[in-house]
């Protein structure tokens, strides 16, 4: 069996969970920003924390991806 396209899939999977990590990764810088402005009610602690948790959560996705990869191929994407 051809497992080209699961690869493919998976390896581009990888890719936009990278972007979409260096989007939390902005989106944290933001909202550490000592000089932002907040509005009455907003919990900045609340909402980093949270950032954070995503940021982690995409980084265990990533992984888990290359877990794929790497059941499919034998072998670790780390590997090269």
């Amino acid at each position: 069996m051809d497992n080209t396209p699961l690869l493919e899939e998976s390896q581009k999977l990888r890719k936009d969970i990278e972007q979409v990590k260096e989007s939390v990764q902005s989106m944290l810088f933001v909202l550490k920003d000592p000089q932002r402005q907040t509005v009455e009610g907003e919990d900045k602690g609340e909402q980093i924390a949270n950032a954070m948790l995503a940021f982690r959560h995409l980084e265990d996705a990533k992984m888990r991806i290359g877990k794929v990869i790497q059941a499919t191929v034998g072998k670790s994407v780390y590997d090269k």
